[in-house]
């Protein structure tokens, strides 16, 4: 996914949800709505710790951004960092959700116990344990974070992260070696 050109639509719009526009936030998410469904994929690979499908990942994103008081948005490419970084939070919300259930928390008493104690429960904790080194890494370096959301999470490549975050696209791949390697050491 490579910076298009930008539409004077699209252009306005980013400007107006700057501005505080929800209506403007709206349009931008129907306009990018494939490249949002794209994240939401990517987020979901290999996270199936959440009960979303790809839409309701992407929805429950957009609900949230609705939510927030004002919003700065750059670009296109650091609109959809953003979606990727509310994205994260909705997983991991629904992982704990998960963890919650699978503890007994509001369990109903007829439910299998293989359904709250399957593989998904898993990945729900190894989910989490992520978020806990994401969260221990920002207090240290947020440049190696933001490059982990977008790789990681967003499923962006290199080139797509560097242009997203305004790196160069070899600082871009310093830090993700560099984030990738931190997350090795503390994930064990």
């Amino acid at each position: 996914m490579v910076e298009p050109p930008h539409r004077p639509s699209l252009t306005a719009d980013l400007l107006a949800v700057e501005a505080g526009d929800p209506e403007a936030l709206s349009r931008l998410v129907a306009a990018l709505y494939q490249d949002l469904r794209r994240l939401a994929q990517a987020q979901l690979r290999g996270h199936r710790a959440a009960t979303l499908d790809t839409g309701g990942l992407v929805h429950e994103a957009f609900l949230r951004l609705i939510d927030q008081s004002s919003i700065t948005v750059e670009s296109r490419a650091h609109f959809l960092s953003l979606c990727a970084r509310v994205m994260r939070q909705v997983m991991i919300d629904a992982a704990r959700a998960r963890l919650a259930a699978k503890r007994g928390a509001g369990a109903r008493a007829d439910l299998p116990i293989d359904e709250l104690m399957g593989p998904t429960a898993e990945q729900a904790e190894w989910l989490i344990d992520l978020h806990a080194a994401v969260e221990r890494l920002a207090e240290r370096d947020e440049r190696l974070v933001n490059i982990i959301e977008c790789r990681l999470f967003a499923g962006l490549t290199n080139e797509e992260a560097a242009l997203a975050l305004g790196l160069a696209p070899r600082t871009a791949e310093r830090d993700w070696q560099r984030a990738r390697a931190w997350l090795r050491a503390e994930l064990g």
